[in-house]
């Protein structure tokens, strides 16, 4: 099989030739074309030190990126091609880096170290595919298989066993089965690795086709970073709404979940208060509260995984209301447009189907029928520009100061009351209507204070 290299690509391997050095293209670059995908990114592996590297492209602008461990980007057009020296590594005591390399002269041994079979093959462009450890056996069976002992790559670098769930996700994978025992057993080294890298895997891995599935066979994973999760685990709902225990109703509403990194979090993370705030009535259980608490331990932890305030607070938002009450009602819908706005409340909704596809099926169908309605709704009042926010209404804090409004806390009261009477049609968000409004209200709290 060929794959079509870049033109800068075979200028990098042409050049290091002409020097007397073989080059590949190799890594996930060449897992991707083979798989007839674009590749993101470049590398190229060769035998030549990294000296002879910078000397041999020293016409061009060459960051030194990992130069220690063999590595050099070279940019050609603005675009980065990272060309790494052949080598082996030492013992890796943090399970991240390894604590010395060794630069090589053989392909084989360089490949060797490499994480999966389907990462470890070279592609030249007149000798084809090099592949030492099956990876193309392994890319036409849709397998993700360790080079070599399972448990020594994830003593390497543990995120590997974030890496494996990841890519399986992406691709549509299944994980072979002594790979798959080897990130159980070694999962505990998660807990060496920083939480912005198990972030980075972790939003690569939920928006993959499948995710929840791949969890649910790797829940130990899952919760050697979530530990929150784990009560959930076979909890049973005995609740007619739902069909599944609370795991599995997570995951599968995962799976449901439009490929937004925040809804699936959302989504992962939206039950996670159930076992502690379950009770029983009548049999029935019940789950008053969880949306809240569940909100709270949300925010502990991607807090702790380190997200970025953006994702955390639309989250935390998510789980907060996505067992609230949202009715196919304009004025409704323009309130919860005031409360959290746009953007959110189509998150929103997009949780709330996938978390009634995850529901039993007699419960689900008029669940989605009303979020269709609810949709229809939303995009007629963003579509006509209805006023739902202060910046819309036709009036400010200036008008208010000029009709005699005192500046201040009472100028923000009155604002908001308009937005509300113009929120529940009670009054249009035209000028002079707000004004007369504004006037009215303000004659009445002088009445009420000259009362006192």
């Amino acid at each position: 099989m060929s794959i079509r290299l870049p033109g800068e690509v075979e200028y990098i391997i042409d050049t290091l030739e002409t020097n007397g050095y073989d080059a590949y293209a190799v890594g996930g670059c060449v897992r991707d074309g083979l798989l007839g995908k674009e590749p993101k990114d470049w590398d190229i592996c060769t035998p030549a030190p990294p000296a002879k590297t910078l000397n041999i492209f020293g016409a061009h602008h060459i960051i030194e990126t990992g130069l220690k461990h063999g590595t050099v980007t070279l940019m050609i057009r603005h675009q980065p091609f990272e060309i790494t020296t052949y080598r082996v590594d030492g013992p890796y005591s943090d399970c991240r880096r390894p604590d010395r390399i060794t630069f090589v002269s053989c392909l084989r041994e360089d490949l060797s170290r490499r994480d999966f079979t389907i990462n470890a093959m070279a592609y030249h462009p007149s000798r084809g595919t090099v592949d030492f450890f099956g990876g193309m056996r392994d890319l036409k069976a849709g397998v993700i298989r360790c080079v070599g002992d399972a448990g020594v790559r994830f003593g390497e670098d543990a995120l590997r066993i974030m890496r494996a769930l990841r890519l399986a996700a992406e691709l549509g994978f299944t994980i072979d089965s002594a790979t798959s025992a080897a990130m159980l057993d070694r999962k505990n080294l998660l807990g060496t690795i920083s939480a912005e890298r198990i972030a980075g895997e972790l939003n690569r891995l939920i928006v993959g086709d499948g995710a929840g599935g791949l969890l649910l066979k790797h829940m130990p994973v899952l919760t050697a970073i979530i530990p929150e999760l784990e009560p959930a685990i076979g909890f049973e709902q005995h609740n007619p709404h739902h069909c599944y225990d609370v795991m599995t109703h997570i995951l599968v509403s995962v799976d449901n979940a439009a490929k937004d990194v925040s809804i699936r979090l959302a989504m992962l993370l939206h039950d996670i208060a159930k076992p502690e705030c379950y009770t029983e009535e009548d049999g029935i259980g019940r789950f008053h509260g969880h949306p809240r608490v569940g909100s709270e331990r949300v925010k502990e932890i991607l807090t702790r995984l380190k997200y970025d305030r953006d994702t955390t607070e639309t989250v935390t938002q998510l789980v907060l209301y996505h067992d609230a009450e949202i009715l196919p009602d304009r004025r409704n819908i323009k309130g919860w447009l005031n409360r959290i706005g746009e953007a959110r409340v189509r998150k929103l909704i997009h949780v709330k189907r996938a978390d009634a596809m995850a529901q039993e099926i007699r419960c689900r169908h008029g669940k989605l029928r009303t979020l269709d309605e609810i949709g229809k709704i939303l995009d007629d009042v963003i579509l006509r520009g209805q006023c739902f926010a202060l910046k819309d209404l036709e009036v400010c804090g200036r008008d208010l100061l000029a009709m005699g409004v005192p500046e201040g806390a009472e100028i923000g009261a009155v604002l908001r009351r308009l937005l509300e009477l113009v929120i529940g049609e009670q009054i249009e968000n035209e000028r002079v209507a707000l004004l007369a409004e504004a006037r009215t209200m303000l004659r009445m709290n002088r009445h009420n204070v000259a009362e006192l």
